[in-house]
Parts: structure tokens; C-alpha cells; sequence
């Protein structure tokens, strides 16, 4: 019951926002100036896909839109879009965390890998529609690749590193379940 409590769970809400603010802020630095083949893998996305499946209130919509509009802001993309379609893919991933509970972890990959495989093609339709200019298809790909590879080591840091587990059902009974 300790780690039900109302600080800890806005302690945590705080660390997901601290560790979108971490993530951002080594993908502004400037490493390397020579333009690469390939894209790293979108952290954000995948640490906000594996919160939202592992504890959905330490993840509210709120505060994902937020990380993910400074984000867009940041990363000078058109301006909500990708929030949208990120807090729409957690929320739906979040309607899915009950059932995904039970399940093996491949299952919640495969849950995820479509998700972000729908954000993809729903951000390159919507920005070709609208004719805004975008990032080669290759890289696209390339970037969606790696954020699928790379989403189970993200839960296991997220799990191991961070505390962020799968509630026990009694957690879930306790709270009433979720939201």
C-alpha cells in the first residue's frame, strides 16, 4: 500500500516529466554536425509507451501531450501533431494495459510495434496531405525500426532502474482499477 501513496505517485509523475526533460536535452546537444544515414531511435515515445502500459497514472495524457508538444516545439516539428498521435497511441495502448497484464511480454511489444508502426504512416499521410516538407522515407523507417528494437530495453530500465512494474491485481483492486 506504501507505493500507492499520493506522494509517490506524483514523485513518479514528476520523475516521467524529469526523464523527458533528460532525454530532450541530449537529443538538442550538438554531437556531431555531419548529417548521419540513419535516425536514433524516438526515446520519448518508447519511455512513454512502456510507462503507459506499466503504471498508466504515472503517464497521464496531460503530461505526455505536454512532453511531447515541447518536444514538436524543440525539435522544430509542425506543432502537435506528433503530440497527438503519441497521446492517441498511449491512451489506446493504456485501454489495452489490463488485457496486456496477463499476457506475455511479446504480446505487449507486438501492441506497441503497431502502435508506433500506425503513428508513422498517420504522420507521413497528414504531413503529405498538408505539403509539408519531410524527412526521407528511409529515415522514417529507419527511426521506427530502432524504436521498436530498442522498447525492450527501455522496460527493462524502466523496470530495474526506475521501479516502474506492472501493478500487482491487489494494487489495481486497492485503487478501484484503472482509470
Amino acid at each position: 500500500m506504501a507505493n500507492l501513496s499520493p506522494s509517490r505517485l506524483w514523485m513518479m509523475r514528476a520523475g516521467f516529466l524529469g526523464l523527458s526533460l533528460l532525454i530532450m536535452f541530449f537529443h538538442l546537444i550538438p554531437l556531431d554536425t555531419v548529417p548521419r544515414r540513419w535516425a536514433p531511435p524516438d526515446l520519448l515515445i518508447a519511455f512513454a509507451f512502456a510507462w503507459s502500459l506499466r503504471r498508466p497514472d504515472y503517464a497521464p495524457a496531460p503530461s505526455i501531450a505536454a512532453v511531447m508538444l515541447m518536444a514538436d516545439l524543440l525539435f522544430q516539428r509542425p506543432p502537435g501533431l506528433m503530440a497527438l498521435l503519441v497521446v492517441l497511441g498511449s491512451e489506446y495502448l493504456k485501454t489495452r494495459a489490463s488485457g496486456l497484464r496477463g499476457a506475455s511480454f511479446a504480446g505487449e511489444w507486438l501492441a506497441v510495434c503497431l502502435s508506433l508502426l500506425a503513428i508513422a504512416v498517420l504522420n507521413r499521410l497528414t504531413l503529405g496531405l498538408l505539403a509539408v516538407e519531410q524527412a526521407q522515407l528511409s529515415l522514417s523507417l529507419i527511426q521506427m525500426a530502432m524504436t521498436m528494437i530498442a522498447y525492450p530495453f527501455v522496460v527493462f530500465v524502466t523496470q530495474s532502474l526506475m521501479g516502474v512494474r506492472k501493478p500487482a491485481p491487489s494494487d489495481t483492486d486497492a485503487m478501484g482499477g484503472w482509470a
